[in-house]
């Protein structure tokens, strides 16, 4: 039995369910237990209202703007509103068999199918639901800022994996919501939990706003905010106009607000270039090494904002075959698919030398700064310039032909300027935030090991300069 790990359990303490496969009851399971034990613990079933989201298929309402449609894929960040989900109509959430699933603000998300044990905290007061792959829960004896952050802590996470049941199709059911236990530590503490996590959600939103700022500042010295576009839907061109220049017969191309986009450029007084006139494409194919580990980015890993939120690090025989863009400090990526244009990302010094998905191109210039290319690509003109370029019909996307050949206005060196010191404060402030959320579940685990007051005493060490 050398070198085996063994647990001996009496038949009067399997759980309900009467389980006893071997990883149910691992060490680490048990070392997790005897922690929880030793405090006052209750139950998610008797702390919050559990329930799911939407059950009926609903795919045919799917749009991209409307009321959010949160999913699995969705649960990426601590506030759900950071995420960038598929909307559904009003009249769609509207439904009687939608209204059970309608969110409220500090409703927590608990991812329970696919990739199981994501956390998000429902912070707006405004219109939102999800589908059945995500978990309800809405607090009634436990404040959810805390629940949110012990769900996503080492004691949450090992018993959400712990009770993940199946084997093709895994999942956690709600019905083992009563197996799992949430220490209910005081109110004070709850409460020092909470004031961290809303100083993150303000710095977050500073961060946003100081983002939209600069975006601002771009439309309006290239004059789209003080602009009225066409909003008709039907444009007359003669052959010479159209297909003989574009080579494109789809209706969709020739809507006339692409013509007020181009024009704003056009007028644009500083000037514009195609863009390889402007920007080095960074297109060529990286041979992965199988035995060495990358970084590899994808389009699930961007930002609302423009940042890489995370990434996936394995093996470059592990990586999918589209893991072969490499990319370095300051290039900016810019999705080639539509329905996903909007994601846009400036490559941190964290992330150099990491590998990206073709779905990207991959920029620089010595003519625009990278924040500026960033504010550029995701703002409305150049999103909307992109979108008319797509093409394609299974996948819809823009070609390297049509994307290297867009105008890009060449903004000013002092707005430049302007624009780099805004968004360098802009992801300053989200990385304060990202750091405040961090160590809300230090604190909160360093209460479960080490009790309140060591917990209490982290956070007025290292934050308490911050309320």
């Amino acid at each position: 039995m050398e070198g085996l790990e063994v647990s001996i359990i009496n038949k009067s303490d399997l759980e309900r369910t009467l389980r006893f496969d071997s990883e149910f009851y691992s060490e680490e399971n048990l070392v997790i237990q005897d922690i929880l034990n030793k405090h006052k613990t209750a139950k998610i079933s008797d702390l919050t209202y559990v329930s799911d989201g939407n059950h009926m298929s609903i795919s045919d309402r799917f749009a991209e703007k409307g009321i959010p449609y949160y999913r699995g894929q969705d649960i990426h960040n601590f506030f759900i509103e950071q995420s960038n989900p598929i909307c559904i109509d009003e009249e769609a959430y509207n439904l009687p068999t939608m209204k059970r699933s309608h969110l409220k603000k500090g409703d927590v998300l608990l991812s329970i199918v696919g990739t199981i044990g994501g956390v998000s905290l429902v912070s707006k007061e405004e219109p939102a639901t999800c589908n059945c792959k995500l978990a309800i829960l809405r607090p009634n004896h436990i404040d959810g800022f805390y629940l949110s952050v012990f769900l996503q802590s080492k004691f949450g996470q090992n018993q959400i994996k712990k009770f993940t049941r199946g084997a093709v199709q895994k999942g956690l059911i709600l019905e083992d919501m009563d197996q799992i236990f949430v220490p209910v530590l005081s109110i004070d503490f709850q409460n020092e939990i909470h004031s961290l996590l809303d100083l993150a959600y303000k710095k977050l939103e500073r961060s946003k706003k100081i983002y939209k700022h600069s975006e601002d500042v771009i439309l309006d010295i290239i004059g789209l905010n003080s602009s009225e576009l066409n909003k008709d839907s039907l444009n007359i061109k003669n052959l010479k106009e159209s297909f003989l220049e574009s080579g494109r017969l789809d209706a969709e191309y020739y809507q006339p607000k692409y013509d007020d986009y181009l024009q704003l450029i056009y007028n644009y007084s500083n000037g514009y270039k195609p863009l390889y006139e402007v920007c080095n494409i960074k297109d060529k194919n990286f041979k992965l090494v199988d035995k060495k580990q990358y970084n590899y980015i994808e389009l699930s890993d961007i930002g609302k904002s423009g940042e890489v939120k995370s990434c996936t690090t394995d093996f470059g025989s592990e990586l999918p075959t589209r893991a072969r863009r490499k990319v370095s400090t300051n290039d900016v990526i810019i999705s080639s698919i539509e329905g996903s244009l909007e994601s846009c990302a400036l490559i941190s010094s964290e992330y150099d030398n990491a590998l990206c998905s073709t779905g990207f191109y991959v920029i620089n210039s010595e003519i625009i700064n990278a924040e500026t290319l960033l504010v550029l690509f995701k703002s409305e003109l150049m999103q909307n310039i992109l979108k008319q370029n797509c093409s394609g019909t299974i996948l819809t996307s823009i070609s390297k032909n049509e994307f290297i050949n867009i105008p890009v206005p060449i903004i000013d060196e002092k707005t430049q300027e302007k624009i780099q010191s805004k968004i360098t404060e802009s992801f300053q402030l989200r990385t304060e935030s990202e750091e405040l959320l961090e160590a809300a579940k230090q604190a909160v685990e360093l209460a479960i090991e080490q009790g309140e007051t060591a917990a209490t005493d982290f956070i007025n060490n290292n934050y308490g300069d911050k309320f």
